[in-house]
């Protein structure tokens, strides 16, 4: 993985990385681009930041998506009151 992503995206204290990779196969090298989404949050009474970061490779993308949107109907058409 290289040092600095080749592209970031940020929303608050969400970001999603692009990365470029190198794998060699045999004699060769064959690049691939993978993302990270990471979450930034301080632990409430600490002074200390704390990041969680997933891997995803581009196949994982469109899965990632349709999980997280079937989690948002929950919440915004189930769980109105809760806020």
């Amino acid at each position: 993985m290289a040092d600095k992503p080749v592209k970031k995206f940020r929303a608050s204290n969400i970001e999603a990385a692009i990365w470029e990779n190198i794998k060699e196969i045999g004699k060769d090298k064959v690049s691939f681009k993978t993302v990270s989404l990471s979450r930034n949050w301080k632990k409430q009474g600490e002074d200390v930041w704390r990041n969680d970061v997933i891997n995803l490779r581009k196949a994982d993308i469109p899965k990632a998506l349709v999980v997280l949107q079937k989690a948002q109907e929950e919440l915004f058409l189930n769980d109105a009151g809760d806020e």
